[in-house]
């Protein structure tokens, strides 16, 4: 085994595709699928799983693929002390519900810890991808939310992935609306309240189940809805059409303006946000690093 074919490995799972990592590579694809080819008659297990749709992590490549990032990351923090080598483009991934404090942290992240060279990546996708990413090490770090409706569902599918889930904040559900909304005056609202104003909520995509929702009470029926793919065609809804989504009440000024405000909403649930991750494994500096962003990010 050696550092260049754990190099190789991690460019193959960042890129989900032979072809595209040898490209990055500068090497010739049958070289580097020799050289993985080699390195698991070696280590006596399939890191990954080839198939006509393309190559994914197999279970057990997933947890190698932890410990090969450990040792490159260490490698590279030696020949930077002492050979005074330039850093490699550092990798981190995240996929993410559509929460404005994900991207607060993730500016903090590459401020602070972006060198020259970086390939990053903040997907605010769909709940079931979320998982499906952090299964696969498509991303080291999912953020999602749990409540009493969908907790049996998630977690069912976290543990036959092999996830944990761990907890940010609490909070009790907000409603997000603009300050011109009549509503924009109460203290607190009430579902009987909002029946003529438009819901906004997310697309969940091929997994539109009620448990997948980004957004609780997600089986209420509503007069008026509407669905989106991203936040800001979302926040432009709530303005312009005085509409409404549901959420946990944590709102960003600077990204996000003074346009939209969170409104308490009369109902007895919880919403408890947290980040998935593959159990057991110890997390990249990078992965690290954007947990304690994203403390700081929601902190009071």
């Amino acid at each position: 085994m050696t550092l260049q074919q754990l190099k190789y490995v991690i460019e193959v799972a960042s890129r989900g595709s032979i072809n595209e990592a040898a490209k990055r590579l500068f090497i010739s694809q049958p070289s580097l699928s020799n050289a993985i080819k080699e390195l698991e008659l070696e280590m006596g297990i399939s890191i990954f799983e080839r198939t006509n749709k393309g190559i994914t992590l197999s279970k057990e490549g997933v947890e190698f693929l932890s410990y090969a990032r450990q040792v490159v990351e260490q490698a590279e923090l030696l020949e930077s002390r002492y050979l005074n080598a330039k850093p490699s483009p550092q990798h981190f991934s995240v996929s993410t519900q559509h929460y404005a404090f994900a991207v607060n942290a993730f500016v903090s992240l590459v401020r602070e810890h972006g060198h020259e060279e970086y390939e990053l990546m903040l997907r605010e996708t769909k709940t079931y991808e979320i998982i499906e990413d952090v299964k696969t090490m498509r991303s080291e770090i999912g953020i999602l939310y749990l409540n009493d409706f969908n907790r049996g569902v998630i977690d069912k599918l976290l543990k036959s992935a092999n996830l944990q889930f761990t907890s940010l904040f609490t909070a009790m559900p907000h409603v997000f609306i603009s300050i011109h909304n009549p509503l924009a005056r109460q203290k607190v609202v009430t579902i009987d309240e909002l029946q003529d104003y438009p819901y906004l909520s997310f697309d969940q995509g091929e997994y539109n189940s009620f448990h997948f929702s980004e957004e609780i009470l997600s089986t209420l029926s509503r007069k008026k809805s509407i669905t989106v793919n991203d936040r800001a065609t979302l926040f432009n809804l709530l303005i312009g059409l005085n509409g409404y989504t549901i959420s946990t009440g944590v709102l960003s000024s600077d990204l996000n303006g003074n346009e939209i405000i969170p409104v308490p909403l009369a109902i007895d649930e919880v919403i408890n946000v947290g980040w998935i991750a593959q159990k057991n494994m110890p997390l990249s500096v990078l992965g690290a690093a954007y947990i304690e962003a994203l403390k700081e990010a929601v902190a009071p």
